[in-house]
C-alpha cells in the first residue's frame, strides 16, 4: 500500500511506496533553518519508489553542511518542506517524515541514524540505539 502525505494547505501531495531505505534525524544547520526546529526526521526513500501526485513544488538549491549542493522541494503557497535530493542520498529522496498524512507511517519513523550529531543542541539527547554521525 502506499504511503502518502502532503504539504500543510495540500496542494502539493506526494505518495511512495514499499519500506523507506533508512530513516534518520539531521541535526545540520540547514535542516534547522528550512524546519524551523532543532532537527528534522527523514524517511530515505528509493527515487524510483517515490511520486509527486498532485501540484509542482518549488526548488532551492545550495551547498549544504556536507559540502554538497543539496535541493530542497517545498510548496510555493504554504512554504511546507517536502523533500530533499543530494548526491550524498545516492538514488534516495529525504522525505519529510512530518508531512505523511497517516500516524502509523510517522511512527515508524524512528531513526537507525542521527547526522550531525556533534550540532544536537544540549536539550535533546540522543535517540538511544541510533548510530550517531
Amino acid at each position: 500500500m502506499d504511503k502518502e502525505g502532503g504539504c500543510f494547505c495540500g496542494k502539493i501531495r506526494i505518495s511512495y511506496e514499499g519500506e523507506p531505505a533508512n530513516k534518520l534525524l539531521c541535526h545540520c544547520t540547514d535542516c534547522r533553518k528550512i524546519t524551523g526546529s532543532t532537527f528534522s526526521t527523514n524517511v530515505m526513500v528509493p527515487s524510483a519508489q517515490f511520486r509527486i501526485t498532485s501540484g509542482t513544488p518549488k526548488t532551492i538549491t545550495k551547498v549544504a553542511d556536507s559540502g554538497k549542493d543539496i535541493t530542497s522541494s517545498f510548496c510555493g503557497d504554504c512554504g511546507t518542506t517536502l523533500f530533499r535530493e543530494s548526491e550524498t542520498f545516492g538514488n534516495n529522496k529525504a522525505v519529510k517524515a512530518g508531512i505523511m498524512d497517516d500516524q502509523a507511517v510517522v511512527d515508524d519513523a524512528k531513526p537507525a541514524f542521527e547526522l550531525f550529531a556533534h550540532r544536537r543542541v544540549g536539550w535533546v539527547p540522543e535517540m538511544p540505539g541510533a548510530e550517531q554521525s
